[in-house]
């Protein structure tokens, strides 16, 4: 992960764009979402925009078309496959997780699909099970484009803006200071999540409108 860091945050432009979009696309369209979050890349392409190696906008405008065209292809991929790819090897350390990801999108329909995307286990398998559950391929686009356009602008300019305000504290209180800030930060981010799943219901893990 160190490695991934370090060549999203130093590389030229154009590589910049090509390994976030690639890991974004690659999360709905080949589940490598298991191993990279799509999430991690933008949030990196985010900061690598701050940082002045590459636009925002360029940031922004490939993970979300990577976003969009990875769903579509992992909607097709469930279309065509069907059952059998619930019965893929790589699910079989994730099956009640898979199971509440297909109860999920029978209660919610089009509306797992554009939830699913704010969570990293969902994110990559809800694409595959409405084309398996066979929802019609527009509503899913719809749900699909709305989901990918405001996580992809909500995910970039959270790396962006997290970028700047370190780059802000470092240039005023020092390297040492803006690190500290930074552990802080993610080690309080951590916690929260551990509390938060800890305390949570079962029968309230899955995202809901309700």
């Amino acid at each position: 992960m160190t490695g991934l860091v370090d060549h999203i945050l130093h590389a030229p432009a154009w590589a910049v764009l090509g390994l976030v979009g690639l890991i974004v696309f690659a999360e709905d369209a080949l589940f490598v979402g298991f191993v990279i979050p799509g999430e991690t890349a933008a949030l990196l392409g985010g900061v690598a925009a701050s940082r002045g190696h590459v636009s925002v906008l360029a940031v922004i405008t490939t993970v979300i078309a990577a976003a969009i065209i990875g769903d579509t292809v992992g909607y097709e991929i469930g279309r065509h496959l069907g059952v059998r790819l619930l019965h893929l090897s790589i699910f079989d350390k994730h099956r009640d997780r898979l199971d509440d990801a297909q109860a999920f999108l029978a209660r919610r329909g089009g509306s797992a699909v554009f939830l699913g995307r704010w969570v990293a286990f969902f994110r990559a398998v809800m694409p595959a099970l409405a084309g398996t559950a066979r929802m019609r391929y527009p509503k899913f686009l719809a749900f699909n484009a709305a989901g990918g356009i405001v996580w992809g602008l909500a995910v970039v300019l959270a790396g962006y803006l997290a970028g700047k305000s370190y780059v802000k504290v470092e240039h005023t209180a020092g390297p040492i200071a803006a690190a500290a800030v930074a552990a802080i930060a993610v080690i309080g981010f951590v916690v929260w999540r551990v509390k938060k799943r800890h305390h949570q219901p079962a029968d309230e893990k899955v995202p809901s409108l309700t």
